[in-house]
C-alpha cells in the first residue's frame, strides 16, 4: 500500500505514522543554506534531538496532518 492510498482510504493518524516509520532506511541528500542547517541543528539540540530526528519528526507531522 502507498501513502496516497492510506490517505484516500481514511486511515487513522497512527496507521499513517506506522506506515511512514516501518520501512528500510535510505540515504537522502539535502542542499540547505548553511545558516538554515546550523539553526536547525541548534534547535534540534535544544529539544533533545539530532538533526535527522528533527527532519523525520517534521515530515511525520506534515504527512499525518488532517486537513
Amino acid at each position: 500500500m502507498k501513502y496516497r492510498e492510506l490517505v484516500e482510504s481514511g486511515a487513522s493518524t497512527s496507521e499513517i505514522q506506522s506506515f511512514l516509520t516501518e520501512s528500510e532506511l535510505v540515504t537522502v541528500t539535502l542542499r540547505l543554506p548553511r545558516n538554515m542547517r546550523d539553526s536547525a541543528k541548534e534547535y534540534a539540540t535544544l529539544n533533545g534531538l539530532n538533526f535527522t530526528s528533527l527532519v523525520k519528526q517534521c515530515l511525520i507531522e506534515r504527512l499525518t496532518k488532517k486537513d
